[in-house]
């Protein structure tokens, strides 16, 4: 195998395959990156059985030779060592020669680094998926739905299932909720389909959180096709698969409730800052509570009291309040992390109670909704 490329076009793709290589494997040629040549351009993969990413460079693009193939040919190198090499490599460009054994050149500049390769047939292959079944979305409408829902997932494996974000798609509508069973996150959008294809799958919050950030920021269209085990997104030049988490969703649609003794409209930006302030004094012990209570004319007030630091005191005005009074404690970071993901300058509060999960969500807006449970103080 032989070629030379583009140096940056390589960094690129190679960070993007190094989200998939982990060190703590059990497979060893896994913490390697493979690397394909052939007559179209050149193909890495990065893997760690969960996640594989899979990333392509063609031999040209827009008229501009980004490769050029000398002999066609695969080889597994040490992804820590090879992405550290070619980040510091001295010119634009990069010679990657395999010699007899394996034996691997990458040469730039007057710079020329010799590495022990592994035999890419070695190398397990990527799953193989029927594209049958595939729908689509605006690769900035996906990354949204990942960054408003990803945060709520369980991070404890006493139940593996709350790790992942579920998906389901019926009637051309994707909805993606998320949650570790004292908050909820859930967004919906229209998406395009093939087939009326309904589907309900969990996919590993991890998975997402690394896709998102491979990404680029555009509106252009990403393929997803999904299987019994896995879910290919598919971009431009990029294959990312996932294996999907085994098991039953648990049906969140009836935490949600459907009626509210309390409604309140306040500025999201406000509203955040005011919560923010009054958590900085209850950081500690007792995951950083925070109260809100209702009082006359339509003001909100938010105090926070730890005994041993001091206490925190903030009225905010809202918009409207409407139905009965209230007191309620819950968590600051929870209330900051739905208010983070939500969009729009004003935002409804709605309360059922002071022990019942509320709901938050953008004014005259469905399509996303946080729930939090509250906090028990006495």
């Amino acid at each position: 195998m032989r070629f030379i490329i583009q140096r940056d076009r390589l960094v690129q793709s190679v960070q993007d395959v190094m989200k998939a290589v982990t060190s703590r494997t059990t497979i060893p040629i896994l913490t390697g990156i493979k690397i394909v040549a052939s007559e179209e351009g050149v193909t890495l993969t990065g893997s760690d059985s969960d996640i594989s990413i899979e990333s392509f460079i063609p031999k040209e693009e827009a008229g501009n030779e980004i490769v050029e193939i000398k002999q066609p040919g695969a080889i597994v190198l040490q992804a820590r060592f090879f992405s550290e090499i070619v980040k510091k490599l001295p010119t634009d460009s990069v010679e990657i020669h395999v010699e007899n054994h394996l034996q691997t050149v990458i040469r730039s500049g007057k710079s020329e680094f010799n590495l022990n390769g592994l035999d890419a047939e070695e190398y397990p292959h990527l799953p193989q998926i029927e594209e049958e079944n595939v729908f689509k979305i605006p690769t900035d409408l996906l990354k949204a739905m990942i960054r408003q829902t990803v945060f709520a997932v369980s991070t404890s494996e006493t139940r593996p299932i709350l790790t992942g974000v579920n998906w389901k798609v019926e009637n051309g509508t994707l909805t993606c909720i998320a949650t570790d069973s004292h908050r909820l996150a859930l967004r919906k959008a229209q998406i395009e389909t093939t087939a009326n294809e309904n589907y309900n799958v969990v996919i590993p919050g991890k998975s997402l959180s690394e896709l998102s950030k491979i990404l680029d920021d555009n509106n252009d269209l990403i393929d997803i096709v999904i299987t019994e085990n896995q879910v290919l997104f598919k971009a431009e030049h990029l294959l990312f698969f996932s294996r999907l988490l085994e098991g039953n969703y648990p049906d969140t649609s009836r935490l949600i409730p459907s009626d509210s003794k309390t409604d309140v409209v306040v500025t999201t930006k406000e509203f955040l800052q005011a919560i923010d302030r009054a958590s900085l004094l209850a950081k500690e012990g007792r995951n950083n509570v925070v109260k809100l209570s209702t009082i006359e004319g339509g003001v909100i007030e938010i105090s926070s009291n730890t005994p041993e630091i001091g206490k925190v005191v903030e009225e905010v005005q809202s918009k409207s309040v409407e139905g009965e009074e209230l007191k309620i404690s819950f968590s600051a970071k929870f209330m900051m992390d739905a208010l983070k993901a939500l969009e729009g300058t004003e935002i409804t509060v709605s309360f059922t109670g002071a022990m019942r999960p509320f709901i938050i969500k953008p004014l005259n807006d469905d399509s996303i909704l946080q729930l939090i449970l509250p906090v028990r103080t006495y």
